[in-house]
């Protein structure tokens, strides 16, 4: 399949409506004069649009029109082979001095790095369109809402783009024509999409982003991870707010009591199935709705952290999702996704590994070969992914396009181990609760290019998207933690922990609602807890196992703490501080050495 598209050439009213901005045009004008495209076009969103791009996208073979009756308005794209995961080797903090990017970020000296991407930039886009996408990310009336402009060479950006963010005319209105408005500046091309000619790279103190050489959505979706995460939280600890990766849910209770949670769990470890969680028949009544399923910005309104969503998709992990994983990521899916590197069927149906039912006699699988059950290769890419728009999410929370944003009760940390972790706990109070974030490790996914299994730190899940000094990072949640007074309880979880035999000793899945129980309980101040060196442990009849089918040594054994391990996980909390090289806050080391003191208790 093409990743690379010529020009084209739209009929009139499709591709001309240009924003008033004068820095917006004078930038579009200065990218086409280094690119040199055929032409520009400027996106405005419109269905006529999308319909236009499709129709010119199934033409190039940028995209596969899926079986109608099976997958309404739906597409399957494949991206290059040596191109389907972030690249976070090839990932730069261009600040003024390396001690702004800090010690877990690659970084640039940001002229040196201008100057090589406007190298590979010259004349990038001969013979190609150029178009220029409008965006916010954050509902239309939002005080954290941004604007952002994303100039690319692909059709697949644009119609990623338009699942993703609200695009277009709601994006030119907000910026209005003051030409100092605060917006980003994205730049994108697929180059020959060459691993050897691939960076993206954030430039904090300007605002812009520059991405060549991928078709990737994580690394070319410029809204996305780099705009909403790591420039994101640059913005956010200027300004005195929180841009974290971090699903947000609402949860009710049957007598109409709501809270909201906000999550943060490292790609792959269950983010958008806890995000459309459905409670387990024992729990009729209560309801789960979706906020958001990957990133949360945060601001503080009457001394508590509210939130919301600045995306408009879900950019989803789509092997081992299936009606019995996560019947509402289905149903969301179900009609107009635009679908990356899964399977095709010979009826023109989508399937992946895990997906529900027989796998297909024959398939063509995510790089184009003819696949059969007894193929070695799997059909879909591990990280093969949906891009479907948050409309289609049955369990959509009503408030989701609420300005203020929704109050937040818990904030929850939680990584992917197979051992040390219990099921869950509670932090004691606020910089215990940064601690745990900060010292928070999952064993390694497909989602990041590299090995697999390996327990690697990654804190508040933020390790490959924080856009500046991980140490001022910390600092920050620190501070925030002082300007609220009523700050949202913290928990960390584990749904992965496996007995002696490897078997997860938790279903997981919809009875995390027990767990998410116990969590609101907490925050109501009705739910038992024990003390531990670790923090607020529930005991087994603290959480609500009522028709679960678990054997009682197991419960006790994923609610408990083995001494042993923990001294293991001890040294790797101080590793990881020392390998830091001295930028972790005082408040943090004191937490380290109380968490050790504890144990000797």
């Amino acid at each position: 399949m093409r990743n690379i598209a010529p020009a084209i050439s739209p009929p009139a009213g499709i591709g001309d409506r240009k924003p008033a901005n004068q820095a917006v045009l004078d930038w579009v004008q200065d990218v086409a004069k280094l690119t040199q495209p055929a032409n520009i076009f400027w996106c405005d969103g419109s269905d006529r649009e999308n319909a236009f791009l499709i129709e010119q996208s199934l033409q190039q073979n940028v995209l596969i029109k899926l079986n109608e009756k099976k997958v309404p308005r739906s597409y399957l794209h494949r991206s290059n082979p040596n191109d389907v995961a972030r690249v976070e080797q090839f990932t730069f903090i261009c600040t003024p001095t390396k001690e702004e990017a800090g010690p877990t970020n690659n970084w640039s000296e940001p002229a040196e790095m201008y100057l090589k991407l406007q190298t590979m930039l010259k004349g990038a886009m001969r013979g190609r369109t150029m178009f220029v996408i409008p965006y916010i990310m954050g509902p239309a009336d939002s005080l954290l809402t941004k604007v952002g402009f994303e100039i690319t060479d692909s059709k697949y950006v644009v119609l990623s783009m338009r699942i993703m963010t609200r695009m277009g005319d709601v994006a030119i209105k907000r910026l209005g024509d003051d030409a100092n408005a605060e917006w980003n500046r994205g730049v994108h091309s697929l180059l020959d999409v060459d691993p050897t000619r691939r960076f993206i790279c954030h430039f904090p103190q300007d605002n812009a982003i520059i991405s060549v050489g991928s078709g990737y959505g994580g690394n070319v979706l410029l809204s996305k991870k780099c705009l909403a995460l790591r420039i994101g939280s640059y913005l956010a600890r200027k300004q005195g707010w929180l841009a974290e990766h971090m699903l947000i849910l609402g949860v009710e209770s049957p007598e109409g009591k709501k809270h909201y949670v906000a999550a943060a769990f490292p790609s792959a470890c269950g983010k958008t199935n806890f995000a459309m969680l459905i409670p387990p028949k024992h729990f009729a009544g209560w309801k789960v709705t979706t906020v958001g399923d990957d990133i949360a910005w945060m601001q503080i309104r009457d001394g508590r952290l509210s939130a919301v969503n600045p995306e408009n998709g879900y950019f989803g992990v789509v092997p081992g999702t299936s009606y019995k994983s996560n019947p509402n990521a289905m149903k969301s899916i179900e009609h107009d996704t635009l679908y990356t590197n899964v399977a095709l069927t010979d009826d023109g149906d989508v399937w992946w590994e895990g997906k529900d039912g027989a796998p297909p006699a024959h398939a063509i699988d995510w790089r184009g070969n003819d696949w059969t059950p007894d193929s070695k290769e799997k059909a879909a890419h591990p990280n093969s992914r949906f891009a479907t728009p948050m409309g289609n999410n049955p369990v959509l929370d009503p408030d989701v396009e609420k300005g203020e944003g929704v109050p937040i009760s818990a904030i929850i940390f939680g990584g992917r181990r197979s051992d040390t972790m219990p099921l869950v706990f509670q932090a004691f109070d606020w910089n215990h609760g940064v601690y745990l974030g900060a010292t928070m490790a999952s064993e390694t996914t497909a989602a990041a290019a590299g090995a697999v299994g390996q327990v690697r730190r990654d804190p508040m899940a933020m390790l490959p998207f924080c856009g500046y000094n991980i140490g001022d990072y910390f600092r920050h949640w620190i501070e925030i933690g002082k300007r609220l007074t009523n700050p949202p309880l913290i928990f960390n979880v584990n749904w992965f922990r496996k007995g002696e035999d490897g078997k997860f000793l938790w279903p997981g899945f919809g009875d995390n609602m027990r767990v998410l129980k116990w969590i609101i309980d907490r925050c109501e101040k009705s739910g038992g807890a024990v003390e531990s060196p670790i923090g607020w442990l529930p005991s087994p009849h603290d959480v609500d196992l009522a028709d679960l089918d678990v054997e009682h040594k197991c419960i006790v054994e994923i609610l408990g703490i083995d001494h042993e391990e923990w001294k293991k996980e001890l040294a790797g909390h101080q590793n990881f501080f020392e390998s830091l090289g001295g930028v972790v806050p005082e408040e943090l080391l004191k937490q380290r050495e109380q968490l050790a003191a504890r144990f000797k208790q």
